[in-house]
């Protein structure tokens, strides 16, 4: 008779715990539907839009010919203003072999080139990028160069070239957020400070390249040669005080 009185209670024990067991994959079953219904499905971001093409300029031919000091009427797009800085006088437009191309081979110190379109700033911001066809020889390399609408100068660590001599020219392109930039001495042509850390790229007035290093001579000594340049990025409309000022 005891074994009896322990033996009911304990089968009604079991039988409630497999009870419960029981209903709980069922709750579970009939709320998983529910559950899913109300999560938000998460949404494929849409891909940046690339920037358009700012300016391309790939040179023309003059009546000079040849080789000779570049001016602006070497500029094949008429918006574009052709900045000379250092000893940007000495740069010589080649005209004899193509591609049409700068030859910084002759500058005695320091120089470089910059292009200013005349209606607009650029914003260099997001996936804008820069396309150029460079050649170089010696240790000198190609860098991207910037002027801010507040005046400063930006070079960046980005560069094309080669320890030695190039033999032809290729086309390379890259990402301006990807580049870092230290500030630029235009009179000696010679970086100062420490590099700036996420510059406004957003409004930017003049861009070119340099090589920081004087030229050689003529010959294959040490040069850079630049033909085409294309800039992919948004146009912003100069104001009315600023286009007076420049």
């Amino acid at each position: 008779m005891r074994s009896r009185r322990f033996i009911l209670p304990i089968g009604i024990l079991l039988f409630g715990i497999s009870s419960a067991f029981a209903q709980r994959p069922q709750q579970r079953a009939q709320a998983g539907p529910a559950q899913t219904q109300a999560q938000p499905q998460a949404q494929a971001r849409p891909a940046p839009e690339p920037p358009p093409l700012f300016f391309k300029e790939a040179w023309k031919t003059t009546p000079q010919g040849g080789q000779h000091p570049v001016t602006p009427d070497s500029l094949a797009s008429p918006n574009l203003e052709l900045k000379l800085y250092g000893d940007g006088q000495n740069i010589l437009m080649n005209e004899r072999n193509p591609p049409l191309h700068l030859f910084t081979g002759a500058c005695e110190t320091n120089c470089a080139v910059a292009f200013r379109e005349k209606n607009n700033y650029v914003d260099l911001t997001g996936h804008a990028r820069i396309r150029w066809v460079t050649r170089t020889s010696g240790f000198h390399f190609v860098h991207p160069i910037v002027k801010l609408a507040d005046g400063t100068w930006l070079v960046g660590d980005y560069s094309d070239g080669s320890n030695g001599y190039t033999r032809d020219y290729h086309t390379s392109e890259f990402f301006l957020d990807e580049v870092h930039w230290i500030k630029l001495d235009m009179g000696r042509i010679v970086t100062r400070g420490e590099f700036v850390d996420h510059p406004n790229l957003s409004k930017v007035d003049e861009i070119g390249f340099t090589d920081l290093m004087p030229g050689s001579g003529m010959g294959l000594g040490g040069f850079t040669c630049l033909g085409a340049i294309e800039v992919y990025g948004k146009p912003v409309p100069r104001d009315a005080v600023q286009t007076s000022a420049n």
